[in-house]
């Protein structure tokens, strides 16, 4: 095999690869003797068909795989003696080929750029620490305790606050229709959560009493010949109970999981500093990509730009594309930067992702959503992009721990106020920017084995998992 270097221009290389005839000559005897002992043809006894027979009928896609395996061979052999780390996949143009010619070709190869990182020392950036105050978790408590109501039978005529449970029949023009009838439906006054108005027209009434109402239907009806039409409904009282003022203390907090009182103070404490944190932390991370930005100039691979400018727009019209096409470059630069200066600082510091520390995340994410343990699992089993997405997530976590434990990081206790305004100030500035120009507001996670520099979305995780524990904190208050 001959390699030479035809020419090289900044980052991207051009080699020249002449493989030998005889060298495929061999590698297409020793696929004619494979096939001979496979394959089985009318008139001869299996794996005694003659090669010269195999060749004659399946010659073309022979010589195809044959190449194939040698353009992949020799081209991965050319980079590792040229000590080039390539960007992507290589572009090969066939020059000369041929059964009974020499294999000509050349690759088109961007390398990766060198980089130089800048020292630890050189970073700062803020990490918040919210205290939590008792009187955030208490009033917290009083809204579950609000959500929580038990209620007891009553004999008197119904008010507001009190839960009816009735039967009822509804007609249109004296037309029953379907979804028009209930048993046992369950109502509070003065919620207004079953037809606009309805909820009022129950107080007064008592249990075992018959009640005509007449109210409109909503315009969303899902049958649109009924919508906005007058509705007779024709209720039947079941029972009426009333409120009872919920006690907060040991069994309450018992009621909804928690060992005791204190023990539910702090959980809902935990709860809601995690979800400061997720948002903090994310304000935090935004100061150190900021300045891994600035601190580093790079030279960048054509085709890693490229790549990233077509998974930004895929799915954006033509117009549209041609539109934002500088914006597209500034913003596909800046990620690839990032994941290259964030993918140099985590080889240098021998930072690994294992599959077990994959397993696990796949776990945690399995726990927090009950009830949809297959449908996680079938996602990453069948899209392996998703789960080398999230091997790049975590290493990159891996990345931004280590810069907290080197960087000259300030702690600040801050209070839950003080909290809110940073976060929408954040929030704020970030939404000032079109939604393509979140440059930084996206992830960069890396592929730490140089095949792909850069990947999806992280900020949604950091998003989602705030949602997530106030739908806790609502959760617990159902319970």
């Amino acid at each position: 095999m001959k390699i030479e270097i035809q020419n090289k221009k900044g980052l991207t290389t051009i080699l020249s690869i002449i493989i030998d005839k005889k060298i495929i000559q061999e590698e297409l005897d020793k696929k004619l003797l494979k096939l001979q002992s496979e394959v089985s043809l009318k008139g001869f006894r299996p794996g005694k068909v003659p090669p010269a027979v195999i060749k004659s009928q399946f010659g073309k896609a022979i010589y195809g795989e044959v190449i194939d395996k040698i353009l992949h061979e020799s081209s991965n052999k050319a980079l590792e003696e040229k000590k080039i780390k390539a960007a992507g996949q290589p572009k090969i143009d066939l020059k000369t080929f041929g059964e009974g010619k020499d294999l000509n070709y050349t690759i088109e190869v961007d390398s990766l750029p060198e980089v130089n990182l800048a020292s630890f020392e050189k970073y700062t950036a803020n990490e918040y620490l919210v205290k939590i105050e008792n009187k955030l978790v208490d009033e917290k408590i009083k809204d579950i305790a609000k959500n929580n109501k038990t209620f007891s039978d009553k004999n008197e005529k119904s008010e507001k606050g009190d839960l009816l449970i009735f039967d009822y029949s509804a007609s249109v023009n004296g037309e029953k229709f379907e979804g028009g009838e209930g048993k046992n439906t369950r109502l509070v006054i003065g919620e207004d959560l079953f037809l606009k108005g309805f909820d009022q027209k129950l107080i007064d009434v008592k249990k075992g009493e018959n009640k005509i109402i007449e109210v409109n239907l909503p315009e969303n009806y899902p049958k649109k010949e009924l919508a906005n039409k007058k509705a007779k409904f024709e209720c039947k009282i079941i029972n009426i109970q009333k409120p009872s003022e919920t006690k907060i203390d040991d069994t309450f907090a018992k009621n909804l999981g928690a060992k005791d009182l204190v023990d539910l103070k702090s959980l809902i404490e935990k709860q809601i500093s995690t979800q400061y944190k997720q948002s903090l932390d994310s304000i935090t991370k935004k100061e150190i990509l900021d300045q891994i930005e600035k601190l580093h100039k790079l030279e960048l691979p054509k085709s890693l730009v490229e790549q990233e400018i077509h998974l930004m727009t895929r799915q954006l019209k033509k117009e549209e594309i041609e539109k934002n096409k500088s914006k597209s470059l500034i913003i596909a630069e800046s990620r690839i930067k990032l994941g290259l200066v964030l993918n140099e600082y985590g080889e240098k510091n021998n930072l690994k992702v294992l599959d077990e520390e994959v397993k696990a995340e796949i776990q945690k994410q399995i726990k927090g959503m009950p009830g949809q343990e297959k449908m996680v699992l079938d996602y990453y089993e069948k899209n392996p992009s998703a789960t080398q997405s999230l091997k790049g997530s975590l290493y990159e976590e891996k990345i931004l721990t280590l810069f907290k434990s080197k960087i000259n990081l300030k702690k600040k206790n801050i209070t839950i106020s003080e909290a809110e305004k940073i976060i929408s100030d954040f929030n704020k500035s970030s939404q000032e920017l079109s939604a393509q120009d979140h440059s930084h507001d996206h992830d960069h996670s890396h592929d730490h084995n140089h095949k792909n520099e850069t990947k999806d979305s992280k900020e949604k995780k950091v998003s989602k998992t705030s949602s997530n524990i106030k739908k806790k904190i609502k959760k617990v208050s159902k319970k």
